[in-house]
């Protein structure tokens, strides 16, 4: 038999509807109605870049534009409904997920254990020892909490100080979590003291482990191939998700399909059957134009977005030369279900400064869409705390 093929504007608006960028961006960000938009995100990724707002305060505002950056820190730090650890990278997850990630624990455990055993020499034992009784004795503690010299020589893990090293081993494996973060630095104590205890305490076989992990990441990308399931997370491997896959078909709970991609080309799929009986319920998209986080979940898997939006996007720094036509940290902009451009903007000092903006092939800037992209522009100033915004002369390239 021919397998489902979903047309491009379906498999959009279907992928789209799943990151939660198909709504308006209204409703409550914070508390309970935060926690719940995590989760249903399944993870937000964290990183320390600045030059507008922080990756994860854009990716939230990005769904829910009355979320202000202090609710994340309540929620994480205060009322423990996430916690930190890694997906893909460091990233806030969900509370309820920590008995799972004791499967990347151990993995991490295993990985670093040995790698950086090599790297810091014999000592490294008695520095993991030593870093845990401190901060059992002492609470919760950061880098700078321990000061002593750096090694003597370069150790290829950016000359970590060894007490840095032990904290960060300890927080991979999972005895220590990351309690409370001040301004962008990490504070660990013993997670018996940071994670409640019905979470820290539960304990799931790798076998279910597994079946979740895959189950949740097809939930929240709506198709998948058996290698996108495993990179949702990065908590289970490709072959336990490649053998999930070949049970799931063979159980009914999921089944083959093709996904036409921005170039008419169909690519072999897998989703979940209710899903494919449900696709004309899915709402039409927001005309909203919407500035986008570079590490939005829906666009951090660069060759997916390319396929599914003819959307090539790279971090200018990891762009082959003859490929660089921007600078080096821009913003992607949506619009409904379409990538519409990438601007380029910074913070600067009480200003919002927009300096370009570069409009994808075909787009055409007319005054209706220029005038939504500046009105979600002047709606990003309030957000990032500026009193004005600035935009350049020759800003449409």
């Amino acid at each position: 038999m021919a397998r489902p093929l979903l047309s491009n504007a379906q498999a959009r608006r279907l992928f789209l509807d799943r990151h939660l960028l198909i709504a308006p961006p209204s409703g409550p960000a914070r508390g309970q109605a935060l926690a719940d938009l995590i989760t249903d995100l399944g993870f937000v990724q964290v990183d320390s870049v600045n030059t507008f707002a922080r990756a994860h305060d854009l990716i939230l505002w990005s769904r829910r534009q009355s979320y202000r950056p202090a609710s994340l820190r309540w929620v994480n730090d205060r009322a423990r409904a996430t916690f930190e650890h890694w997906t893909h990278d460091a990233s806030i997850v969900p509370i309820q997920f920590f008995p799972m990630w004791r499967m990347r624990f151990e993995r991490d455990r295993a990985r670093l254990h040995g790698k950086w055993r090599d790297w810091h020499g014999g000592s490294f034992h008695a520095e993991i020892d030593k870093v845990l009784r401190y901060v059992a004795d002492n609470g919760a503690c950061c880098t700078a909490d321990m000061e002593e010299d750096r090694p003597e020589k370069s150790t290829g893990w950016w000359d970590w100080r060894p007490s840095k090293v032990a904290l960060e081993y300890l927080w991979r494996s999972g005895d220590l979590s990351i309690c409370h973060r001040r301004g962008f630095r990490k504070f660990y104590d013993l997670s018996e003291r940071v994670i409640p205890a019905e979470h820290l305490n539960a304990r799931m076989q790798d076998a279910e482990i597994v079946d979740w992990a895959c189950r949740a990441a097809l939930d929240r990308l709506g198709f998948a191939t058996s290698g996108e399931l495993a990179a949702f997370f990065a908590l289970v491997t490709p072959a336990h998700a490649k053998e999930w896959v070949a049970r799931a078909l063979a159980d009914g709970d999921v089944v083959e399909v093709d996904i036409e991609g921005a170039d008419g080309a169909p690519r072999r799929s897998f989703m979940n059957p209710n899903t494919l009986e449900t696709l004309e319920q899915i709402p039409e998209p927001s005309p909203r134009v919407r500035i986008l986080s570079p590490f939005d979940p829906a666009l951090r898997d660069r060759n997916r977005a390319e396929r599914l939006f003819g959307f090539f996007y790279r971090i200018e720094i990891f762009v082959p030369a003859p490929k660089r036509r921007y600078g080096y940290y821009v913003f992607p902009v949506m619009e409904g279900t379409r990538l519409i451009g990438r601007i380029d903007m910074a913070r600067e000092g009480e200003v919002l400064a927009v300096r370009a903006f570069w409009a994808e092939d075909g787009v055409r800037m007319g005054q209706g869409r220029q005038s939504r992209l500046i009105a979600e522009l002047e709606r990003a100033a309030r957000f990032a705390g500026c009193s004005d915004l600035r935009i350049a002369s020759d800003w449409l390239r």
